[in-house]
């Protein structure tokens, strides 16, 4: 007597298997075999190479074999039976997960988005700041530091094409004031910023005077002879196109560290700030340009002779701060009115600050707010977002003095442990 089948058998179809539209094996249409809801999938089971195939073993497109093959099962030894069931339930087990065939081989994403995937680096993104806001609301901190006014007096006497080792280039402007002797900065990326006192002309000089002190539009190339485009020249700012379609461009007021760009020192992260705030401003996502305005007070306006006083006072147990005052300095005599004149004179009026030091926005904003700032641009340390950089516990513990003796806003929380 055949053995009597049990809800954990396979339940054999006669003639041919149904198979639902997304099954290759079968290139039957739906509507000939019933609608996908009805399909019998209890009679499937995964093959080991990943193949669909009857719990029973057949090929599924011969309805004759597997009409045998039912007629076989049912003369089996009760044993055999049992161990059909088992087989069934197995398959119902495997048949709860996605059948390899539906899985694209071409992409499998990562357990957790980002992680692996890898993800376009752009301009990152700033903090909308408004420094005529009540204190603590504009996001500027509540610091107003005191300003000169007016404004110093700059101009801008020579200006260079620098090709970098990134292959990006920028150009160089160097810049002389009526309030010290030095000469400051500007690094400018992008064709479409440029010196108003650089471009005025000047009595009695030729063209080849302003070819040699950078005053001219286009490119350098042997041979010119004019500061002017020639006929059949393009300007440069044509393919950058107007500023205002790419908004302010983005700035970093960055003062001179010696030993932390020249010498390597792990005291402070001024050489990774520099560097990265080059890579920010001429990568091709950033439109608008970039300038760094790179001003010669060393030490946060102290100078490198007090400044390596300073590091033997924090060998001996002091922190940045507290060194800087047993010297009778302030923690910080930077000013910032050179950056602000020297702004205006490379025509910005509005600009998105890289820092994180709240008192540099009303500080180059100027005294009656010449220059506008309208978004903080945060500059984390590489090591702590995990793209490198260096660590240190001179660096740790100079970002930790910042960030709670002199209002940094940086999350102490995300320092690496």
């Amino acid at each position: 007597m055949p053995a009597s089948t049990t809800d954990s058998e396979p339940i054999q179809a006669s003639g041919s298997t149904t198979l639902p539209s997304f099954y290759s094996p079968r290139r039957t249409a739906v509507e000939e075999q019933g609608d996908v809801k009805d399909a019998d999938f209890s009679v499937l089971t995964a093959s080991t190479n990943g193949t669909l195939a009857p719990a029973n073993g057949d090929n599924t497109q011969d309805g004759s074999s597997s009409s045998s093959s039912s007629s076989s099962s049912s003369s089996s030894s009760s044993a055999s039976a049992s161990a059909s069931a088992s087989s069934a339930s197995s398959s119902a087990e495997q048949l709860t997960q996605p059948p390899p065939s539906l899985i694209s081989p071409q992409f499998t994403p990562p357990s957790t988005p980002g992680t692996s995937t890898p993800l376009p680096i752009s301009v990152p993104r700033g903090v909308p700041v408004d420094s005529s806001l009540p204190d603590n609301t504009g996001g500027c901190g509540s610091s107003h530091p005191r300003l000169l006014d007016p404004l110093p007096e700059v101009e801008c006497v020579v200006r260079a094409r620098i090709p970098t080792t990134t292959g990006a280039e920028m150009f160089l402007h160097l810049y002389t004031n009526n309030v010290d002797n030095k000469e400051h900065l500007a690094i400018v990326f992008g064709h479409n910023i440029r010196s108003k006192s650089l471009d005025a002309p000047r009595p009695g000089e030729t063209e080849m005077d302003r070819l040699i002190r950078g005053a001219y539009t286009g490119r350098l190339y042997p041979g010119r002879t004019t500061s002017g485009l020639g006929p059949g020249e393009e300007s440069t700012q044509k393919e950058d196109g107007p500023k205002e379609e790419y908004g302010p461009p983005l700035v970093r007021i960055h003062s001179e560290c010696y030993t932390g760009e020249t010498v390597w020192s792990a005291r402070c992260d001024c050489g990774e700030q520099l560097d990265e705030a080059a890579r920010l401003m001429s990568h091709p996502d950033n439109k608008a340009g970039g300038i760094i305005i790179y001003l010669r007070q060393e030490g946060r306006g102290i100078g490198l002779g007090e400044k390596l006083k300073a590091y033997n006072l924090q060998d001996l147990g002091n922190d940045t701060v507290e060194a800087n005052l047993l010297l009778r300095h302030p923690a910080d005599a930077r000013s910032y009115g050179l950056a602000t004149a020297m702004l205006l004179d490379l025509g910005q009026k509005e600009i998105r600050l890289l820092t994180n030091n709240p008192d540099k926005i009303r500080a180059v904003e100027g005294p009656n707010r010449e220059i506008v700032v309208r978004e903080r641009v945060p500059m984390i340390p590489l090591s702590w977002k995990g793209k490198g950089g260096f660590r240190a516990p001179e660096v740790e513990g100079y970002l930790k003095t910042k960030i709670e003796k002199m209002g940094h806003m940086l999350d102490l929380g995300s320092l690496p442990r």
